[in-house]
């Protein structure tokens, strides 16, 4: 007798685990960010191991118990230090314009629109900004690595926006230098004015769209 399960049986399973997962993303409003991810991680994990359990002959029960385990190690990327800064950030940036998320790759995003960081054409840093990015260096570690995206808006030529979005990059790198963050964990890049977030026919929108954005992550862990 086989006891491999019919594909019928395999979608029953997928069905029941997207049905899992959008009941944990239900329950997980009074979740911190790591602990999402460990339950989700977890949850999917714990379904797509019992449906290869199921699929390729083996214990469901087994196979849900192994994913379980593979999926909240997965889930769980977002470290405290991760959250413990997010929470910082958004703390210290409360009323200012400034957002900061997660984002799907696991990094902290912080970013700055120009209304506080740079008048148009500039890449100097205003006084807003200051206070922001000493904020942020606090608390880095030395495995922590810094990427600076700077960006312009459509006023100007890409022969003009393009440096000046590297400039601006540039210019926060060397303030978080001067607060004692090494130079050789932050990496900088400009896009000019080739990523819009905002309507660029507006003061407003322009203002949006000149803006940092900082990515703060963790370096990738190797098996030993």
């Amino acid at each position: 007798m086989n006891n491999t399960s019919s594909p019928r049986t395999a979608l029953t399973a997928l069905v029941a685990v997207t049905a899992a997962a959008s009941m944990l993303l239900a329950g997980c409003a009074d979740m911190s960010e790591r602990q999402k991810g460990t339950a989700i991680g977890a949850g999917i994990g714990a379904g797509v191991g019992a449906i290869i359990g199921k699929t390729t002959g083996g214990k469901a029960g087994t196979g849900a118990v192994v994913g379980g385990a593979v999926g909240a190690v997965a889930g769980n990327l977002w470290s405290k230090r991760m959250e413990d800064k997010r929470r910082e950030m958004e703390q210290a940036t409360a009323g200012t314009g400034v957002t900061v998320a997660r984002t799907d790759d696991n990094q902290l995003r912080v970013n700055l629109p120009g209304d506080i960081s740079f008048d148009s054409g500039r890449a100097r840093i205003r006084p807003d900004m200051a206070p922001i990015l000493g904020k942020f260096a606090q608390g880095l570690d030395s495995t922590m690595n810094v990427q600076i995206t700077g960006h312009t808006d459509s006023q100007g030529s890409d022969a003009v926006n393009n440096p000046l979005s590297k400039e601006r990059a540039d210019a926060v790198r060397d303030y978080l230098v001067g607060q004692g963050v090494s130079a050789s964990r932050i990496s900088t890049v400009g896009r000019g004015e080739g990523q819009p977030i905002a309507d660029n026919a507006t003061a407003e929108g322009r203002a949006k769209n000149r803006r940092v954005e900082i990515f703060l992550r963790e370096p990738a862990k190797t098996g030993g």
